[in-house]
């Protein structure tokens, strides 16, 4: 049989994969990411409940207080919905601290962390391999007293099979009979592996040990995370471990929405991730870890469903020549095309179609003219300008604002919320508004909020994402670029502002979306 008909075979053949997702644990030890309780509770309570992953780490235990606490709110929510045993929690062979901590916060699940090779064992434990198996099994046998389930850890495995495999075996031989241990979970502690290697060593462990459950855990420090993880499949692991955007240690862990796809899309395998929630998780672990999304980053960066080469355009409206199977929409995102110098006439047509604008050709090669003189100085043409950019170019005024702000005030004041005071004329109607929020622009948005309701009955655009930059080629003391997403019929409008002052430049991005849902009523 042939390497391909082996492949496939698999393909048929292969199980139900696990996903153990540990962004709130290993995620965390990314430098310069803590997450505060609440914020821990709400990314289990999406991974568990809306992504519908099979298990969350979601701590290590006896680290603070402000852990103790976090561990408590998850497991008390995971209980509520039936979901407390895929709750687990990163333990250690310590005789009964780790367990009683675990207890005591309501959790189920210890995730014991032994060691996987030799040199571990004797150097960083001090211990022979008998006496650490042998603590190994007395803090196995009190977690099972106490009513917890148990998964283990093998520490550093991936250099233990390449340097001490008799050490592997002997712990393995010791332990796989264990019958309290429910997992054994094999780490590539310092990501050095490679997919071949993962291969052989995984085979020699089913191979000697057919019937246990073996989960793999990777990390990334050769950009091999993802294949390791799925050559780990290949080769019988019945779980994976991952993190959202691949949060982890140095160069961090196996990225969650990268694994799903390759999963499903190049292996045929089963999961029960859910994946139009995968960008959503994204945007919240990115959010309150601090740590930016590359924009290039498979199926969750900014631009990763844009197109920006115009061939690529055209293509795509022709039998959608430049399609695979990662259509945006099935990740709960919408293609987009690019506008700027490489866009062509068919990325501006595109444009111009979700716009409903119609041009002549010749109109269109002006316009498209304009766009790449725009590009060429680093100019961001967004969807929204193209209305201006046109009437620019067929030298017709821009319509008339419909809705413009006649004047403002936001104030800050110590110990108080800010305040904002507006008025603005809709349709030649002026109205004033005012309201408290958590900024300054926040407090703003709820003024027209506040209007929109209360003399239009009108339901104001949800907003989506609010980006703050300086414009390329700026400098620090340059004006800010706001660029703001909103939700708005089934769809998504970006607009764009520009001003010295960040709240001006959000307020102007802000109108300019108020004039083209007003043009479009």
């Amino acid at each position: 049989m042939g390497t391909a008909e082996r492949i496939n075979s698999s393909q048929r053949t292969l199980p139900y994969v696990e996903i153990m997702d540990s962004t709130l644990r290993d995620g965390e030890q990314t430098n310069g990411v803590s997450f505060l309780p609440h914020e821990k509770l709400m990314v289990a309570r999406m991974l568990l409940h809306d992504v519908n992953v099979d298990r969350i780490e979601v701590a290590s235990a006896r680290v603070s207080e402000g852990e103790k606490e976090a561990v408590r709110m998850i497991c008390r929510y995971a209980d509520q919905i039936g979901k407390l045993d895929r709750v687990e929690v990163l333990g250690f062979v310590d005789g009964h601290l780790s367990v009683d901590w675990i207890t005591d916060c309501g959790g189920k699940v210890i995730n014991l962390l032994a060691k996987g090779s030799l040199k571990h064992c004797t150097h960083q434990l001090q211990k022979t391999p008998e006496n650490h198996i042998a603590d190994i099994k007395e803090t196995v046998e009190y977690a099972t007293s106490k009513g917890l389930s148990v998964n283990l850890y093998l520490e550093d495995w991936s250099n233990g099979m390449k340097d001490s495999p008799e050490y592997v075996y002997q712990l393995m031989d010791e332990l796989s009979s264990v019958s309290t241990i429910k997992r054994f979970m094999l780490p590539d502690t310092l990501g050095v592996m490679n997919p071949l290697q993962v291969i052989e060593y995984f085979r020699k462990m089913i191979k000697r040990y057919p019937d246990i459950h073996f989960d793999f855990h990777a990390h990334n420090d050769y950009d091999l995370a993802v294949s390791n993880s799925l050559a780990a499949v290949l080769s019988g692991a019945k779980g994976l471990h991952v993190t959202v955007n691949g949060l982890g240690e140095r160069c961090g862990n196996a990225p969650m929405a990268s694994v799903q796809a390759i999963l499903k899309d190049q292996f045929h395998a089963k999961t029960g991730i859910v994946e139009d929630q995968l960008n959503g998780i994204s945007r919240l672990v990115e959010g309150y870890s601090g740590i930016a999304v590359a924009p290039n980053q498979p199926i969750v960066g900014e631009n990763v469903f844009t197109q920006v080469a115009g061939v690529h355009a055209d293509g795509d409206t022709k039998d959608k020549l430049y399609y695979n199977e990662l259509i945006p929409e099935r990740f709960g995102r919408k293609r987009e095309y690019a506008l700027g110098k490489n866009s062509g006439k068919a990325n501006i047509a595109k444009n111009l179609e979700e716009l409903g604008l119609e041009l002549t050709p010749e109109q269109t090669k002006r316009v498209t003219q304009r766009i790449t003189e725009l590009g060429d100085k680093k100019e961001i043409v967004t969807q929204e300008d193209l209305p201006y950019i046109v009437s620019d170019v067929l030298k017709h005024d821009a319509p008339e604002d419909k809705v413009k702000l006649i004047s403002y005030v936001v104030s800050t004041a110590y110990g108080l919320k800010p305040g904002a005071n507006i008025k603005v004329e809709i349709n030649g109607q002026q109205y004033d508004g005012s309201a408290v929020g958590d900024g300054q622009y926040d407090a703003f948005v709820k003024a027209l909020r506040y209007i929109y309701k209360k003399y239009l009955n009108r339901t104001f655009p949800i907003l989506a994402n609010y980006q703050v930059s300086i414009p390329p080629g700026g400098r620090t003391d340059a004006l800010v670029q706001t660029v703001i997403t909103w939700h708005y019929n089934d769809g998504l409008l970006r607009t764009r502002g520009l001003d010295a002052d960040q709240t001006e430049a959000a307020i102007k991005a802000t109108f300019k979306m108020l004039n083209i849902v007003e043009s479009n009523l």
